[in-house]
């Protein structure tokens, strides 16, 4: 609750339902949903996603601005100033109840609710309008805009430059690979588009001394940790070089394990069926638990170590260049339901270097430059936390009158809010059709 007593001399507490007044999305939904960035129209929706598509549909634009959505059920919100169409129902859009109700403002104190929304509960009507809402002068809000927005702009500058050194470092980390696996990080002279000296293309079956899929049995719905229990991994335990170990089912005690597909480390698994993303992700298994069981949905793969180190393998095949060629190998009639065979697997070529030795100096040159990437990741993460928090800590001192200074001679909140409330509605275009839909219902009951 908001305690009067706190605010500053002049302010005094509304409701959102006093600011804004919301309008029913029906006739603005979007019919088709082939949307393609050629068209002009935004189709929004309240959460993070914002822009669905762009449509060429030309009834039914929400021009009204600016304006607010508002998700009715996870209680997000967006601010928008241009003109668009929207994604489904599940949502209000929000207009200022007259002329003196400033939008923008009403929008910041939205981003400091903790309202949580839940799965087919609608929030505005019930709860979210009935919030207190920090009301003050008139003119004095237009200061706290001001000041507001000069400081989330230098926030969003800086926030931009971090976002931007992100991508930077996504772009470098593929980079290194790819030097890595054309022999660029271990050789000084290397032709473009040309193998080192001494190195060749070799078929993965040429450097496998096994590979074979696992077991399907009818597993508990439950995970296992323990090492004195079975379990049968799920394909979700394999992501891009990384193993989840806990992404597992347990298996029933009266199911007698396969142990020809118990998992070691060092072993290498890679998805051959399901949808198009999860076929041909690949990881290396290490310092796995006992008791672990391959699945059928998985290849696992035992490398040659006297030809190539495992993890140079599971580095190669997570290549964007390598991800492409694997992609291409897929086989199946929808993208929901695709496979990756044994032969055309291990038909695929990757580059060897002459010895173990340089592989592993590749890997160990990988590592170092990746490692200082994940450390410049890490802090740029903390840096969009602090951004995050100290966005929310102006709009928070904005709303406590901790931001500007106060006049005594402007207008006290409480006479603003008494004018609102007697102009609420008056020349909003969406009341008057209201008002006319009432007075036709009046008259027909009558």
């Amino acid at each position: 609750m908001i305690d009067k007593n706190k605010l500053p001399p002049n302010w005094t507490i509304a409701k959102f339902e006093d600011l804004l007044d919301y309008i029913q999305p029906t006739k603005y939904i979007v019919e088709s949903t082939e949307y393609d960035d050629k068209f002009t129209t935004p189709v929004l929706t309240a959460g993070k996603s914002f822009i669905k598509g762009y449509t060429n549909e030309t009834e039914g634009i929400f021009n009204s601005l600016p304006t607010i959505i508002f998700d009715d059920f996870t209680t997000a919100t967006q601010f928008v100033n241009f003109p668009f169409k929207v994604k489904s129902s599940a949502m209000k859009i929000l207009q200022p109840t007259c002329d003196l109700v400033n939008i923008k403002l009403a929008y910041y104190f939205m981003q400091i609710q903790n309202i949580k929304g839940e799965t087919h509960k609608r929030f505005w009507i019930s709860e979210y309008s009935q919030l207190p809402v920090p009301l003050a002068p008139l003119n004095e809000q237009k200061r706290i805009i001001a000041k507001i927005e000069e400081l989330i702009t230098d926030l969003d500058k800086g926030i931009e430059y971090l976002e931007t050194t992100k991508k930077q470092i996504r772009v470098y980390r593929q980079a290194v690979l790819q030097w890595a696996f054309e022999g660029k990080l271990t050789n000084k002279h290397v032709k473009e588009n040309e193998l080192p000296k001494g190195w060749k293309w070799s078929p993965i079956k040429d450097v496998i001394s096994e590979l074979n899929q696992g077991w399907s049995p009818k597993c508990e719905n439950t995970h296992s940790t323990s090492n004195d229990e079975w379990a049968v991994i799920k394909t979700s335990a394999i992501q891009h070089i990384n193993f989840e170990e806990i992404e597992n089912k347990r298996l029933p005690k009266h199911l007698t394990p396969r142990k020809q597909h118990e998992l070691k480390s060092n072993d290498i698994l890679i998805t051959r069926a399901g949808p198009r993303v999860r076929v041909g992700v690949c990881c290396l298994v290490k310092n796995v638990r006992p008791k672990l069981l391959n699945c059928d949905k998985a290849y696992r793969i035992i490398a040659d170590e006297s030809k190539v180190l495992p993890v140079y393998l599971v580095q190669v095949l997570n290549t964007p260049r390598f991800l492409k060629i694997i992609d291409k190998c897929k086989t199946g009639g929808s993208d929901s339901g695709l496979n990756l065979t044994q032969t055309r697997f291990t038909s695929i070529e990757i580059p060897l270097p002459k010895n173990i030795d340089e592989q592993k100096r590749i890997i160990s040159e990988i590592e170092s430059r990746l490692s200082v990437c994940d450390k410049i990741e890490e802090s740029i993460e903390s840096s969009l936390q602090q951004a995050e928090a100290l966005r929310l800590s102006i709009i928070k001192k904005a709303f406590e009158g901790k931001l500007v200074s106060q006049n005594p001679s402007d207008e006290p909140a409480e006479k603003l809010l008494e004018r609102i409330r007697a102009a609420k509605g008056i020349g909003k275009p969406e009341k008057r059709e209201k008002a006319k839909i009432t007075k036709k219902k009046a008259l027909v009951n009558g």
